[in-house]
């Protein structure tokens, strides 16, 4: 018995929507599956997944802006918004406590084209490690979602030319190290340490993704005690719809 969950930045879900969301989403039968980026407000979409998945969403007061959701087979024993107990106005954040795990959708900021929001990016990531490393004190933790950071070389098609750049910025890196030396794992990673030209996402500049030229910023991030459970996580670059694609992971039955 395994646990299948799906993380994707869908880029605007109407526009998705209209692009093979549904069959994705039906092929893929996720227990849970968690998105990024929906940029729409309540009530400007009736989203027909069916009765089977309970339906959390996260939106920005900023219309067609940011926004985060979470569709679940697994009723969960409580659902928090945001990080702060004050509601978080760009929807960025939604915890779902299960029995036995906590699961955490992100969309972290970015830090702009000319980095004019690389300041509270940082001061936001030191809140965030914070929080995640309070959930994982109680429960062990599952963390996916665009975290907006290339980690390693590995992760970019272009590292030299792209360092120092929105989102391979040195210091935006030694947060996800920090990140992960607070005690998690990146599920990708650890199953394939070494794999290149695995990305995530791809500009909108011709034939890019056609030539996979990519980043590797969504991230499907684990507890450290929950190393042995991870049986499998995947890339699905085949998936269009949204400049990045879905991915997924699967553990042995928490």
């Amino acid at each position: 018995m395994t646990l299948k969950l799906v993380s994707w930045n869908v880029n605007g879900l109407r526009a998705c929507v209209n692009k093979g969301f549904y069959d994705y989403f039906n092929e893929i039968d996720a227990d849970i599956f968690c998105v990024q980026e929906t940029k729409l407000q309540e009530g400007q979409i009736q989203l027909g997944i069916g009765e089977a998945y309970q339906q959390y969403w996260n939106y920005a007061e900023k219309k067609g802006y940011s926004g985060t959701a979470v569709f679940t087979k697994i009723p969960p024993l409580s659902v928090r918004y945001g990080m702060e107990a004050e509601s978080e106005p760009e929807g960025r954040i939604i915890t779902l406590e299960f029995e036995s795990f906590h699961l955490v959708t992100v969309y972290t900021p970015n830090a702009k084209r000319d980095l004019s929001r690389l300041p509270y990016r940082l001061e936001w990531e030191d809140r965030f490690r914070s929080y995640v490393s309070e959930l994982d004190s109680k429960k062990p933790v599952i963390l996916c979602g665009d975290l907006n950071v290339a980690h390693q070389e590995i992760d970019i098609k272009n590292a030299k030319s792209n360092r120092g750049n929105s989102g391979f910025t040195d210091e935006e890196r030694e947060k996800m190290t920090s990140l992960l030396a607070s005690g998690f794992i990146d599920s990708f990673r650890y199953l394939y340490p070494d794999r290149t030209d695995a990305y995530t996402w791809w500009s909108n500049m011709p034939r890019v993704r056609e030539r996979n030229i990519g980043w590797r910023i969504d991230y499907f991030l684990v507890s450290s005690r929950l190393q042995s459970a991870i049986v499998g996580a995947s890339i699905e670059s085949h998936v269009m719809g949204s400049d990045h694609c879905p991915i997924v992971l699967e553990l042995n039955a928490l």
